[in-house]
């Protein structure tokens, strides 16, 4: 399927999202890293103070929430893993460090950065530019009708496949009209309506300091099969269900008096099967008309 419409906005700021929870939190562009070895309050107690903001561009405001600050040292230790020295979560952070060198990782959803800094016996002020935005997704079908957000998932990818010819996934399941933070560049959005094979497949740009909304067009319905003895009668039970594209594949398989899902716009046929018998079935999807479709228990013989 390819999308018949992609709409793109975008605005000047990017939105928030729920705040980062620093518990199972990948580190984009760090290697493992090795947690504390001891417990204690999230700025360790130190010689040199140094603050630290982050920023979504050059020239933007320091971002008041949902960041997430690691410090690292930049020695790995003997399991080759850069040893975690203090965290923080929330705006800009304020850190107590030993004299050294160290490196600062700041997240902020999907997006992040890594700076090395120096320290030294005195109050100093770090930055760093997250080079990031905000992606919102929606979709609707091809009269503009809204879908139901329960029926509705997208996956975000990297640009680029990878050496295996796949392209990385970054973000899983995302929910329409949520604000996934990211860094600037393109990224591959798959949008899945249903369950079955209503796919949309675009690559979208982020911008720096801003907020893209994309919304995609389904062009697909939502049937509900059914086997039935005459035309407006009651869904015979315990029936076997596939649907084949015209080419003969099998896109969706079930079992029961009724078999709702969502497909494609096109040409399929549908196979019903009820206590050894086998019922079949020609029909058209077309985008947005939503419909029960009836096979009849009829023998070709008309019995």
């Amino acid at each position: 399927m390819v999308a018949a419409a992609l709409v793109l906005t975008v605005f000047s700021a990017a939105a928030q999202e729920e705040p980062d929870v620093l518990d199972g939190l990948e580190v984009p562009g760090l290697s493992s890293f090795a947690p504390p070895t001891t417990q204690g309050p999230l700025a360790t107690a130190g010689e040199g103070e140094v603050t630290l903001s982050a920023h979504l561009t050059e020239e933007g405001p320091a971002i008041s929430r949902g960041l997430v600050w690691r410090v690292f040292r930049p020695e790995a230790d003997e399991e080759g893993k850069l040893p975690l020295v203090a965290s923080a979560q929330g705006g800009s952070g304020v850190f107590m460090l030993d004299p050294g060198s160290y490196l600062v990782h700041a997240s902020f959803g999907r997006a992040g950065a890594t700076k090395r800094i120096t320290v030294d016996r005195g109050a100093r002020t770090e930055s760093i530019v997250l080079d990031a935005g905000g992606l919102k997704l929606d979709a609707v079908l091809s009269d503009g009708q809204r879908i139901a957000a329960g029926k509705l998932k997208f996956s975000i990818y990297e640009e680029q496949p990878d050496a295996t010819g796949e392209r990385p996934l970054i973000v899983p399941d995302v929910s329409p009209n949520s604000v996934v933070r990211l860094n600037s560049g393109t990224y591959h959005v798959v949008s899945t309506y249903g369950a079955v094979n209503a796919v949309i497949r675009s690559d979208i740009h982020v911008e720096a300091g801003k907020l893209t909304e994309a919304t995609v067009e389904h062009k697909a319905a939502e049937l509900t099969l059914k086997l039935v003895r005459e035309s407006g009668g009651e869904a015979i039970a315990d029936t076997s269900w596939a649907v084949l594209t015209d080419s003969g594949d099998i896109v969706r398989e079930s079992v029961g008096a009724f078999a709702s899902m969502v497909l494609a716009e096109g040409d399929y046929a549908i196979v019903a099967k009820n206590r050894d018998r086998i019922y079949q079935r020609d029909f058209k999807v077309v985008a947005g008309r939503n419909q029960d479709v009836e096979v009849l228990a009829v023998e070709e013989n008309g019995e």
